[in-house]
């Protein structure tokens, strides 16, 4: 007759396949939150690096009109070019900013003739802003130094990569005024967006 089989024996010899199978299944749940945190980590560096940077050129361009428009009025007038005439309440609320912030920002312009107050065409006693010839011309000539940085800041880049990372920082961009402003901001604030460039779809 076979010797009888210790079961005893042979289960406590045998591996523990639902430790190892938990232990498995442990060590796969926490390797993509491992990660995201370092990826979250990079990612936060770079984007601090990036507004050091940003802040210490300013992106203002090249040539004699290098940083000769402040970040608050290029915002202004490209934001009057892309929408048209606008009331205060109006521009400040499409920018994420309050009243007296625009008001603020916007005397300047006012005075050297880059923005001209008007009456609405719908109703004559209200004022509007609107970007005056003399703002067009002032505008597309840092829009035409900046875009000249911005080729040579990419030189060597395909430009699928340009249109790659054109689009990532728009979403970026949107996802923070939306965080900032609430879950509408990324549809209207063209401030954001490039000119020509359409807001990212709802989700």
């Amino acid at each position: 007759m076979p010797p009888t089989q210790d079961m005893t024996s042979a289960v406590s010899a045998s591996p523990d396949n639902g430790s190892q199978s938990s232990d498995s299944e442990t060590s796969e749940s926490t390797a993509p939150a491992a990660l995201d945190s370092a990826l979250l980590d990079a990612l936060q560096h770079q984007v601090a690096v990036f507004a050091r940077r940003a802040e210490q050129t300013r992106l203002g361009g090249v040539g004699q009109v290098r940083n000769s428009m402040d970040r608050a009025a290029y915002l202004l007038l490209n934001r009057l070019d892309l929408e048209g005439p606008m009331g205060v309440k109006a521009l400040a609320a499409g920018m994420g900013i309050d009243s007296s912030t625009v008001t603020r920002q916007v005397a300047p312009l006012v005075d050297t003739g880059l923005v001209r107050r008007t009456s609405h065409p719908e109703d004559g006693r209200a004022v509007v802003l609107q970007l005056s010839g003399r703002g067009m011309s002032r505008l597309e000539e840092v829009r035409s130094s900046r875009r000249e940085l911005m080729s040579q800041v990419t030189d060597g880049w395909t430009q699928e990569e340009r249109e790659s990372f054109c689009t990532l920082l728009t979403r970026f961009n949107s996802a923070l005024s939306a965080r900032q402003s609430g879950p509408s901001a990324a549809q209207r604030a063209p401030e954001d967006r490039a000119p020509g460039t359409e807001p990212p779809p709802a989700s």
